[in-house]
């Protein structure tokens, strides 16, 4: 596990977006932590947070033109890993989509960049990919090709009872682009068992995973 990766945890832990405890999922399914990004909310979190996306995209080495939000939450994570990359030396052109389109002003869908080249479109999670395919149809729309996708955390899980590959796994199949997660379940496993005292916690995370749970 690579530093930032580290870091990104501890993060998740110091603003309780990831929490332990017992979860009921829009799958029905009980799980025993719940990650919940809307909980970095403070000017400081923030910023780490792109710094975390930032490392994430340049280890993963995908190559892209534009960075793209997809409302609402990937409109601030999509800023601050601009923020972030630019810091870096890697100053992007970034674009977000409304829900509703303006009939005043520019008018429209999309604010900012123009949607153009390979778009790598940042979001918190991928649970059923449902907001991947509408983005891919925005992209698409516009000329443009899609890159891959980042994402804050994998659950690495399947994507129901009766599949064997989870959510991520399908959108990297039908889409043909990688998804990049700053960390995956089997991360925070590696975490917790070299940092927690909670035993118990872990172990249930450990039976989640193995029920659950798909390769990679």
């Amino acid at each position: 596990m690579q530093q930032y990766q580290r870091n990104f945890i501890q993060l998740a832990l110091d603003h309780q977006v990831l929490c332990f405890g017992d979860f009921t999922l829009k799958s029905g399914r009980q799980s025993p932590y719940f990650f919940n990004a809307g909980r970095f909310h403070t000017g400081a979190a923030l910023a780490a947070l792109g710094q975390a996306y930032a490392e994430a995209i340049i280890a993963s080495g995908v190559e892209f033109d534009v960075i793209f939000g997809p409302a609402y939450k990937g409109i601030p994570l999509g800023a601050v890993t601009a923020v972030a990359l630019a810091q870096k030396g890697i100053d992007k052109p970034f674009c977000y989509n409304r829900k509703e389109a303006k009939d005043h002003g520019e008018g429209g869908t999309l604010v900012g960049a123009p949607l153009n080249g390979k778009v790598l479109i940042i979001d918190d999670v991928i649970t059923a990919g449902t907001a991947v395919r509408e983005v891919m149809q925005i992209i698409e729309s516009h000329g443009a090709e899609a890159a891959g996708v980042v994402i804050g955390l994998n659950r690495q899980e399947k994507a129901s009872e009766d599949c064997e590959f989870s959510a991520i796994q399908q959108v990297e199949r039908q889409f043909n682009i990688p998804v990049v997660s700053i960390v995956q379940l089997d991360n925070i496993i590696s975490f917790l068992e070299q940092e927690s005292q909670d035993s118990e916690t872990l172990q249930k995370i450990v039976n989640y995973r193995q029920r659950y749970g798909v390769t990679g």
